[in-house]
Formats: C-alpha cells, sequence, structure tokens
C-alpha cells in the first residue's frame, strides 16, 4: 500500500488525479517510504559544511589578529582616526585577498561549500570590502585634515602632493566602486555575462595599485616582518586563484583531450552530449558535479557554460543532458562528433561525499534532473524521487530514473502547494531521517527549502546548488 492509498505491484506505475495535480507513482521495489522498512542507518557523517565554514572564519580571524599586532608594534599615530584608518585599510587588503581565494575554485572549498555559496561569501566580502575602503578613506583623510589643521578637500590635495602612493589608492578605490555597482543584482540582471566579466577583471588593476599604495605608503607594513607577512599573503591569493583558474583547467585538458562522442536528442529539445577523451578513470568527477563546458566548434568556442553531469562518471564517458532554452544550448544540437572539448572542473557540493543519512529523498524540477539522476547511482540507501514536470511527456530521463529509484512520482498540473510542508509530510512521512537533494528552477528550490525548514529538516542534510558561473 502506497501512502497515496492504492495498492501498486512492484515494477507498476498508477496515475490518478490529486488535488488537481496529476500524480504517476512508479515502484520497482517496496514502496513505503518510512526508514522503519529498511536496515538501519550507519551514524550519522561529520558535516563537512560546518567544517569548512568554521576553516574560513578562523582564517579571518587569525589574520586580523596579526594585522593588529602589526598596527600595535608599528607605534602610536598622530592621532586616533589616522590609527583607525590604518587598521581599516588593512582589513580591506585581507578582504581582497579573500575574495581572490573565494573564486579562486580550491576544490577543498568546492567540494564543501558549491560555487553557489562561495559565489555568495564573495559578494558578502565584496560589500564589506568596499565599506572597509571607505572608511579607510575617510578616516585617513579627516585623521590628516585635523592633524595638519586642513579642511578636508584641501587635505586631499596635499596627501596627493606629498605621498605617492596616494594617487594610486584614489584611482584603486573609484575602480572599486565601478566593479561594486556592476557586481549589485540589478546590474548583473542587465549586463550579459560576458560584458559584467570584463568589468570584473578591473580587479586585477585594484589589486595592482593597491599592493603598490601599501608598499609605498604603507607604514604598518613598513617593517621585515610585516613586509614578509604581506607579501606572503598576496602570493598565496594571487597563486591559489592562478592555480584553481587558469593552471589546473590548462593541464586537465591536455591530461584527458575532451571530444564529443556522441549526441542523442532525448526529446525534441532536449539532447545529451556523450564526452570521451584519454585516461577519464583519473578524472576525480563525482554524480551531482558540474563542469564549465566550452565547445571548440564555429559560433560556441567563445561562450561557456555550466552543465551538471547527468550520468556517474564510469571512466568512458561524461555525459551532460541539456534543454534547448538559448542560443548556446540549442546550439548542442547540431555539434559534431570529434567536435574538441574544453571543460573547467568538476565543481560542486552536490554529492553523496556530503550525505549525512542512508536514505534520501531526491527532488527535480525540470532539467534539474540531470544531476538528480546522476545521484541515483551513488546513493545506497533508501530513496524517494519527486519530480516536478508540466506534463509527464516532458519528463527528461524518467526511464532511468524509474530503472534505478524504487520509488519515483512525477508531479504534474498547478505547481501551487505541491512542496508546502504539508504536501512533503504526506509524500514522505519519514523525511527528516532523509538527506534531501533539490534541484530545479529557483521558484521550486525555494519553496523546498522553505518546506524543509518548517519541517525541522537539520540544515547539513539539505543539499542545494545553483549551477552558474561565479567571478
Amino acid at each position: 500500500m502506497d501512502r497515496l492509498g492504492i495498492k501498486i505491484p512492484a515494477g507498476k506505475t498508477a496515475v490518478l488525479d490529486e488535488s488537481e495535480c496529476i500524480i504517476s507513482v512508479y515502484c520497482t521495489k517496496d514502496p513505503v517510504t518510512t526508514t522503519q522498512n529498511h536496515p538501519v542507518q550507519a551514524p550519522a557523517r561529520p558535516d563537512r559544511r560546518r567544517t569548512a565554514r568554521v576553516a574560513l572564519l578562523a582564517a579571518l580571524v587569525v589574520n586580523v589578529l596579526i594585522v593588529a599586532a602589526l598596527v600595535v608594534a608599528t607605534g602610536a599615530s598622530p592621532n586616533i582616526l589616522i590609527t583607525l584608518g590604518r587598521i581599516f585599510g588593512l582589513v580591506a587588503g585581507l578582504l581582497m585577498a579573500g575574495q581572490f581565494l573565494l573564486i579562486a575554485r580550491l576544490p577543498w572549498l568546492d567540494q564543501r561549500l558549491g560555487m553557489d555559496r562561495l559565489t555568495t561569501y564573495h559578494r558578502w566580502n565584496g560589500i564589506g570590502l568596499m565599506w572597509t575602503l571607505l572608511g579607510h578613506v575617510v578616516l585617513i583623510v579627516s585623521g590628516y585634515a585635523q592633524h595638519d589643521a586642513h579642511d578636508v578637500i584641501s587635505e586631499v590635495f596635499v596627501l596627493s602632493d606629498t605621498f605617492t602612493g596616494v594617487l594610486l589608492a584614489i584611482i584603486a578605490f573609484l575602480l572599486v566602486v565601478v566593479v561594486g555597482a556592476t557586481s549589485a543584482r540589478i546590474a548583473r540582471k542587465r549586463l550579459p555575462y560576458e560584458t559584467w566579466h570584463a568589468i570584473h577583471l578591473l580587479t586585477y588593476a585594484i589589486v595592482a595599485l593597491a599592493f603598490t599604495h601599501q608598499f609605498i605608503s604603507g607604514t604598518t607594513i613598513a617593517s621585515t616582518g610585516g613586509r614578509i607577512y604581506w607579501l606572503l599573503l598576496w602570493a598565496t591569493a594571487i597563486g591559489t586563484l592562478l592555480t584553481g583558474r587558469v593552471i589546473r583547467p590548462l593541464l586537465r585538458n591536455h591530461r584527458y583531450q575532451l571530444r564529443v562522442a556522441g549526441i542523442v536528442h532525448e526529446s525534441p529539445n532536449v539532447v545529451s552530449v556523450y564526452v570521451s577523451g584519454r585516461n577519464l578513470h583519473e578524472l576525480p568527477a563525482r554524480a551531482g558535479q558540474f563542469f564549465v563546458w566550452r565547445f571548440l566548434a564555429k559560433g560556441m568556442w567563445h561562450r561557456a557554460n555550466p552543465f551538471s553531469l547527468s550520468a556517474a562518471p564510469d571512466g568512458r564517458y561524461l555525459r551532460l543532458t541539456v534543454k534547448a532554452v538559448g542560443t548556446a544550448s540549442a546550439a548542442l544540437r547540431d555539434l559534431k562528433v570529434g567536435t574538441r572539448v574544453y571543460a573547467e572542473g568538476p565543481y560542486g557540493a552536490f554529492t553523496t561525499a556530503n550525505q549525512v543519512h542512508q536514505h534520501a529523498l531526491l527532488i527535480a524540477g525540470g532539467v534539474g534532473v540531470t544531476p538528480i539522476r546522476a545521484l541515483l547511482e551513488e546513493i545506497k540507501g533508501h530513496v524517494v524521487v519527486l519530480y516536478r514536470v508540466r506534463d509527464e511527456r516532458d519528463a527528461v530521463l524518467l526511464d532511468e530514473l524509474r530503472a534505478l529509484a524504487p520509488v519515483v512520482r512525477v508531479l504534474g498540473g498547478p505547481s501551487a502547494g505541491q512542496f508546502n510542508p504539508e504536501s512533503l509530510r504526506y509524500l514522505v512521512p519519514d523525511i527528516r531521517a532523509r538527506d534531501v537533494f533539490v534541484c530545479g528552477p529557483a521558484a521550486m528550490t525555494n519553496a523546498v527549502l522553505a518546506s524543509t525548514r518548517a519541517l525541522q529538516v537539520p540544515d547539513r542534510q539539505v543539499h542545494a546548488e545553483k549551477f552558474s558561473l561565479a567571478g
């Protein structure tokens, strides 16, 4: 007896109209969805996300303490405003180095937090950077104006004439304002990614100007110890960024020599691309992760798009399944076998490595089913799949889901209320004893996340990731 109140023999499908929604239920094994009917779960795993967050916070605190020690060692400033201004300037330098580390795509952080969370931290850190830089400018200018008995405007010109590095700092600050303004959500929505990214590259000019300013005009890092610390900090930040964004992708693409091996049309507007290469058994990719793909074909080579794997890597092929919703994704239908592929990745924390409990609930919406489909090959416990589509004919890879999952429910019709707390608890009464993986449109994902919070599913058991470009 299924929770919906009908008997469903294993391997059969039942379709019914429930609350104006079409629900297709397919059971390959025991359809009862409570974990009481399944083997006792293994002990919960440690919270990897929390470990990564604590590590980031600890790194920030340690470096702030080092900065404070450097300020104390420098001795007294002419007044308190100048002292505070110097502290703000050094903290701004720390936050700027942190910006590089957050977008360096470090595997240790990415596999625990995911690119979307790191991008969020990058945005928050950037906001903090702008305010800290503003505080640095205001405090330093005000402090020296008070010390020299000048008005603030006159003091800006005095400092520019007296200290060579101050003019560089002013230029760097103005560039930060430009980058920050274009990074605001409203601007991001209006600007094409390529345009936004080109403007964002001004960050490197900002770093060069700020670094020069600090070494020319900075008194706090004038000591040998201070200069060594600052050089090591920035060498680490820039080295990590270059390794993650340039060196590692180049080396991996040279090693694996990826090419299009086949094209399969799953439906009139959905296509699966099979990618082969050399030594793919050594590629450290997992089900649920994604790559940033660049197909080196005419009209496509200059575009990079994030697509998740739609099947677990098997050492022979990587498969991505894409719905034609834009120019870039539509062009995949016409790819030729043998086309070279440049792929960055794998990225993402949407994997079983972060799974806390053995049993799972997988929720997919539309083509967001692709990483869900891949995860089914790695999850060992009892799995329930909820698949939201407008019509069952739009259900991509449905036969594969039914072959891999004990219980698959296809939800169609009006979407209102389908993922509210009452509906989720009714469909999966033991939801708190499962890990929840959700991937789909933003509105659906947000509804599921709100419901898991209302149902008091622990945050570490809930996994959702937006597969998008960052930085």
